[in-house]
């Protein structure tokens, strides 16, 4: 049995997504869902479908064992980044190696970086007038969004396109193929 371990910040709206598309799959579980933020949406989805969660601090990520001790009484062999906002710590990395995957919202190595995120990125991207967007899966490494690429998907951005539109194209991309491309990493 593979065991996932899914991170997030906010809503949860990927973390869910990988929930139900695990849901049925006989020989993959999503164990734990961790937030860094007590009130994050994720916490509820996770306990709708009886998905332990942890909470914990920054401090706590970067100083302390308490996350990865987690992980590794959940079993957990892979771990996911879906709307995590802070950086994972070398330790964990090392803990963890090509067993960390992240979706970025943009086609890195385009718009990635400390700070770019959500609604930041397809700000960027609308400001400097690109005509295609899309996501990024790739490997967690020690730098924000440098890990190797596993897989990307793009959209076309039409000139009068908002950020919000933008994100809303993203989103359908990321809810299309995030859990297929974490099942063939399986």
């Amino acid at each position: 049995m593979t065991r996932i371990a899914i991170f997030a910040s906010g809503s949860g709206s990927n973390a869910e997504n990988i929930i139900l598309h695990f849901r049925e799959n006989k020989g993959v579980e999503v164990a734990l869902v961790l937030s860094n933020k007590s009130d994050a949406f994720v916490l509820e989805r996770a306990e709708k479908y009886s998905i332990p969660t942890l909470v914990f601090t920054h401090d706590e990520l970067k100083n302390s064992s308490k996350v990865v001790d987690a992980l590794k009484e959940c079993n957990a062999s892979i771990v996911v980044l879906a709307g995590f906002l802070l950086k994972i710590p070398e330790y964990m990395i090392r803990s963890y190696p090509n067993a960390i995957v992240n979706i970025h919202p943009a086609l890195l190595p385009k718009y990635g970086g400390k700070g770019m995120y959500g609604m930041n990125v397809h700000r960027a991207v609308v400001e400097n007038k690109e005509r295609k967007s899309g996501i990024t899966i790739h490997y967690v490494n020690e730098y924000y969004d440098a890990g190797a690429i596993i897989f990307q998907a793009t959209c076309d951005i039409d000139v009068d396109d908002s950020p919000e539109v933008v994100q809303k194209k993203v989103q359908e991309l990321e809810a299309i193929h995030f859990p297929k491309i974490i099942e063939s990493i399986i």
